[in-house]
């Protein structure tokens, strides 16, 4: 029983692997990122466009407030979705995925690429010093994923941006292209245009990467533990289903935790002398500091004004973490397995 325990134990630590190279980790973080963008594309233009219009929810707190009055474009993801196909097309659902293609890949190629680096950090500092209690292994996974997903962020931001522009305009175009709209914004609202919204987005990011690279090696280590102990085969072994469901579940934890920045990182993006002009069109002005936006929309549209696009938001983050890391993981075998 030991030894059969034994060899199983051997089986599933063999599956650590050669490291890669750090071209081989940006190649697999790239790939995962384009082929996950891809897939959910028509569930972000789905959310962003939830998210961007302003009203009160259909459920909500009493509140001493006076509601603003707003016609709703979309009432819920089922609506939207009809919505946007006969008014712009199924091509609408694809709205700015060519600058969302290269935010992810690019960010998919920084984050993961940082995040090996800080798992090489962390193994580099714990041979060198006796006190672990900062380098708790518990702890470097949240660690990590804070700093990768700030480093990512700052990197690709401008694409960011731009992913939420062209997913916020309807038929008639603000912006004719990726060209265009670069010129646009450098001649209208300076280099600044290209960052709007960024405080918002790094203090989201920082807890968002950081609960979901956690909880993906939590659900990941919890499933090494299953299979050591209780199962006889190996999730990982099924096509990456230990891949799919610890994404899965990371991405739900994560993207709950952080949604009302997100929600306000939206809006800020588009933000500028166009933002009557999407298809959203009364967007509020927001000019203040992150708090006072935030103050703004509960006080105009209730606490759950917060959490507008929440739904498809949530089923897309699940689907685009679960699809990332199972392609991560897959395109890393290949080439652990081609040296």
């Amino acid at each position: 029983m030991n030894n059969h325990q034994g060899n199983r134990t051997k089986k599933v630590r063999a599956y650590v692997s050669p490291k890669l190279s750090s071209f081989e980790t940006s190649i697999c973080g790239a790939i995962a990122g384009g082929f996950s963008r891809f897939v959910v594309a028509p569930l972000d233009v789905i959310k962003i466009r939830l998210q961007l219009q302003p009203g009160r929810s259909n459920f909500n707190f009493r509140s001493k407030h006076q509601s603003i009055s707003v016609d709703r474009k979309y009432n819920g993801i089922r609506h939207a979705l009809f919505t946007i196909i006969k008014e712009e097309g199924p091509r609408g659902l694809w709205k700015g995925n060519l600058s969302a293609e290269y935010l992810y890949i690019s960010y998919g190629a920084v984050q993961f690429l940082t995040y090996q680096k800080m798992q090489d950090l962390f193994k580099f500092i714990e041979k060198r010093q006796d006190n672990k209690l900062i380098f708790n292994k518990t702890l470097q996974p949240f660690i990590s994923g804070a700093v990768c997903g700030t480093a990512a962020t700052v990197a690709t931001y401008p694409f960011d941006l731009l992913r939420t522009r062209f997913a916020a305009q309807g038929d008639k175009k603000i912006y004719e292209g990726i060209i265009h709209s670069i010129q646009n914004i450098r001649s209208q609202e300076g280099f600044y245009g290209f960052y709007r919204g960024i405080s918002a987005s790094i203090i989201q990011i920082i807890p968002y990467m950081s609960l979901t690279f956690g909880s993906y090696e939590f659900f990941k280590k919890s499933f090494q533990h299953l299979e050591e102990n209780y199962l006889r085969l190996r999730l990982n072994d099924l096509k990456g289903t230990e891949d799919l469901i610890s994404g899965a579940m990371a991405g739900i934890i994560g993207k709950t935790g952080v949604f009302p920045l997100d929600l306000l990182r939206k809006r800020l993006q588009i933000q500028g002398p166009d933002r009557s002009k999407y298809v959203i069109k009364n967007v509020p002005l927001y000019t203040s500091s992150i708090i006072s936006c935030i103050k703004q929309i509960c006080k105009e549209e209730g606490f759950l004004g917060l959490y507008k696009g929440w739904s498809p938001a949530i089923v897309k983050s699940a689907f685009a973490s679960a699809v990332t890391f199972f392609v991560y993981g897959y395109v890393k075998r290949i080439l652990e397995k081609s040296h």
